[in-house]
């Protein structure tokens, strides 16, 4: 009897990653990857030319029996009655439309009133934030704004032919990443749509499929799942759930948990998503996590593992070396324009080993800063896991574990958000949620050192005079 296959999808800033997995078991058949182009606007078409040489370095989808996309969220694609790309997509990283979010936070009636509305404050990441810069600054390209899609909305999409738009689906996980959307009542809000945009034209939004069942085929006539947005797939492949806090570190560093009850912060560190399975998943993001590293790296001449050595080979605190690390402005505080700051330099302490220590401390800091913030919304943390490029950091784990005082779990390098994809598909397929195993787990213990996340709070709420010497403008 032959195996059903599923294929699983990471479409990420950087690059595509395809997974073809057993459906019942999870095992993994095949993968492969394809680069995409750097920048923080691209045209999505590369987006597709990537997806095909995966596939095909993948060994194609004959054999595939479902499919499911999930993608970087927050992104703004505009699309034309016809459904053509207006403009190249905005992406999540994408810092131009932070005084656009501004205005929009007043506009919705503040604070407190977005934070209910949409379970977010706004940032420049949000997709309504981007739509405000365009109503702002191409009036032309506004005008002729007929369609919004999320990067995963497009290619499950385009995966159908990209004509029709009622074949354009999301699913309310990346749909509450939008800022138009309420997570807790599961409804778009048409109303700040035609606010940001300035004009009460009907816009048309992807329908939002259900999160366990299939939403349209491919032209080849394989069924495509919901999909998700990155962190709510990343979520649902570790197999997250209720009391576990996940601190996943790529391109962007996060910190979520899949909670029963929704979220509404006006301070803005909490963003009130949605998770994969009908559920909620308050995060905290910073824009700063792996290219930290990658700068660390072309500073000291060294490997990131060689990075995590050193690190390990300095004094917890790095003899009070701080680093800020807000290299790319930064979204957790809303920092936009700010740049990063290495302070209580000494003659002593500027070595490669201290500063390879605060990076990784710097990195995990301002994460785990909002850990309380995170605690309030109501779930408490059971376990914590650390995923993502940067985990396999041989650093990371053991920091994470000192900076937490408690027990950290890691993995070895493995496609979580393609996986959550994957398993997502198989859900759809069976009609049963898969139970999955996730083999090596790597555990760490470390003696807690509870003071370096005082010397990162110490430096961050201290820094803004500081920034004026580092601004990005």
């Amino acid at each position: 009897m032959s195996r059903k296959l599923v294929a699983g999808v990471d479409s990420s800033t950087q690059s595509v990653k395809v997974v073809i997995r057993d459906a019942d078991t999870g095992e993994l058949v095949r993968e492969a990857k394809a680069s995409h182009p750097n920048g923080t606007e691209v045209n999505p078409a590369e987006w597709m030319s990537a997806l095909s040489k995966a596939f095909e370095a993948a060994g194609g989808l004959a054999d595939v029996e479902a499919i499911s996309i999930g993608a970087q969220q927050h992104g703004f694609i505009a699309l034309d009655e016809k459904g053509a790309v207006i403009r190249d997509a905005l992406l999540w990283n994408d810092l131009r439309s932070a005084s656009a979010a501004a205005e929009l936070n007043n506009e919705f009636g503040g604070a407190a009133q977005t934070a209910k509305a949409v379970g977010s404050l706004l940032v420049a990441s949000f997709t309504v934030s981007k739509l405000r810069w365009m109503a702002n600054n191409e009036i032309e390209n506004a005008k002729r704004l007929a369609a919004i899609a999320l990067p995963h909305d497009w290619i499950s999409w385009q995966l159908q032919g990209g004509s029709d738009f009622n074949k354009l689906f999301t699913d309310r996980s990346d749909a509450s990443g939008t800022g138009y959307f309420s997570a807790a009542t599961n409804e778009y809000r048409k109303d700040l749509v035609a606010i940001a945009l300035k004009d009460k034209r009907d816009i048309y939004l992807p329908k939002i499929a259900p999160f366990d069942g299939f939403a349209g085929l491919t032209n080849e006539g394989i069924p495509i799942a919901a999909g998700g947005g990155d962190n709510s797939t990343a979520a649902f492949g570790v197999g997250a759930k209720s009391g576990d806090l996940v601190i996943s570190l790529g391109t962007s560093g996060t910190a979520f948990f899949v909670s029963d009850t929704p979220t509404f912060d006006p301070a803005g560190q909490i963003a009130g998503f949605a998770d994969l399975t009908g559920r909620f998943l308050p995060l905290v993001c910073t824009l700063n996590a792996a290219r930290v590293l990658d700068a660390v790296s072309k500073l000291l001449g060294v490997s990131h593992d060689e990075i995590g050595r050193l690190a390990l080979a300095a004094k917890p605190g790095a003899q009070g070396l701080t680093l800020l690390p807000y290299f790319e402005g930064e979204r957790t505080p809303n920092r936009p324009d700010a740049s990063g700051l290495l302070a209580g330099i000494t003659n002593e302490n500027l070595t490669k080993e201290n500063i390879s220590r605060a990076a990784i401390e710097s990195i995990l800091c301002a994460l785990i800063d909002s850990f309380e913030n995170l605690k309030s919304t109501g779930a408490a943390i059971e376990r914590v896991l650390v995923i993502g490029g940067a985990a396999k950091n041989p650093g990371v784990g053991p920091i994470a574990s000192a900076i937490l005082g408690r027990e950290v779990l890691t993995f070895p390098p493995r496609e979580f958000v393609a996986d959550g994809a994957a398993r997502q598909a198989a859900w759809a397929l069976s009609g049963q949620m898969p139970n999955w195993s996730i083999p090596d787990v790597i555990a760490y213990s470390e003696k807690s050192a509870p003071f370096i996340l005082e010397q990162h709070r110490s430096l961050k709420d201290n820094s803004t005079p500081l920034e004026r010497f580092g601004k990005s403008k």
